[in-house]
């Protein structure tokens, strides 16, 4: 691990997401949950509306493990949390998981590239527990898988995974006509190859009738900014889309202001992360006894 560290910390914007700009700094209305103890973070935060609480999903990081889970924070009207609890953990790192609801259910698709294939997940039940309910491979393993509907399919905007080119800088598709599949590749993928603004960061909305991707823009530093992909035109045979500024992290969130990967549209408000980098030695010793570990344990197996 080189001398430095991303660490990353969520906050709950008190304005949709059609109404952020920009120019703003946003000092105003953003509530920021808890720093996180030393070399952890939460970081890619979903959420649902419960009872008139918020739900939020996020990818939970430490680095002594490099292994990530999905947390789930509920929050009370203040924005202020109330109960947190690890709802999703497998053998693979897991992160950006994309909660949605669906013909009276609820389901999660999270980030696993590193499990060969990308899993759905159904609530079974919500928000505790999560059962497997569709495998998709697709091209390959999917990074930061986003589904949504558009005139009468489902699509998925993802990054492939392999080298870091290939996962901050091109978007691949897929579509189908149910959310269970068949699912089937678009055949122009990847669709875009562009380092400002191909890797998914949240989930598409509508702004004047318009379909808006939010997209990373990798070409500074990963999750250095998020830029607003508009969607032209989308078939199952024809991709066309601008880039347009999206937000960056607020100068109010200093020290965290070395990115902004996420922005989740949640009714009334909306999630984002936003990044420090830590270029302290802590990292690298962590990452130094990690190896120890591990080699240890293979040595003794």
């Amino acid at each position: 691990m080189p001398l430095r560290t991303d660490i990353w910390r969520i906050a709950v914007v008190d304005r949709p997401v059609t109404a952020l700009d920009a120019a703003d700094d946003w000092r105003d209305g953003i509530h920021w949950l808890p720093e996180e103890p030393p070399f952890t973070f939460l970081a890619d935060p979903f959420g649902l509306w419960r009872d008139g609480r918020l739900h939020v999903f996020a990818e939970a990081f430490d680095y002594r493990t490099r292994h990530g889970v999905i947390d789930l924070i509920e929050l009370d009207a203040a924005f202020v949390p109330i109960r947190r609890t690890t709802v999703l953990r497998e053998p693979w790192h897991l992160s950006y998981p994309q909660v949605f609801e669906h013909d009276g259910e609820v389901w999660m698709l999270p980030e696993a590239h590193r499990s060969g294939a990308l899993t759905l997940y159904r609530a079974a039940p919500y928000p505790e527990r999560w059962e497997p309910a569709l495998r998709l491979p697709l091209d390959g393993p999917a990074v930061d898988a986003t589904v949504f509907q558009w005139e009468g399919l489902w699509w998925l905007a993802y990054s492939p995974s392999g080298p870091q080119s290939y996962k901050q800088g091109r978007l691949h598709l897929a579509y189908a006509e149910r959310l269970l599949g068949p699912w089937r590749t678009h055949p122009g993928n990847p669709v875009r190859i562009d380092r400002r603004s191909s890797r998914p960061g949240g989930a598409p909305f509508l702004r004047r009738g318009r379909l808006i991707l939010p997209v990373q823009d990798c070409s500074r530093t990963y999750g250095g900014a998020i830029r607003w992909l508009r969607i032209q035109a989308l078939t199952p045979d024809r991709f066309e889309a601008i880039d347009i500024p999206g937000l960056r992290a607020p100068r109010g969130a200093a020290p965290y202001v070395d990115g902004l990967h996420t922005v989740s549209a949640c009714g009334p408000v909306t999630l984002i992360d936003v990044k420090r980098i830590d270029r302290s030695p802590g990292g690298l010793l962590l990452d130094l006894g990690r190896r120890l570990r591990r080699t240890a344990a293979r040595t003794s197996a």
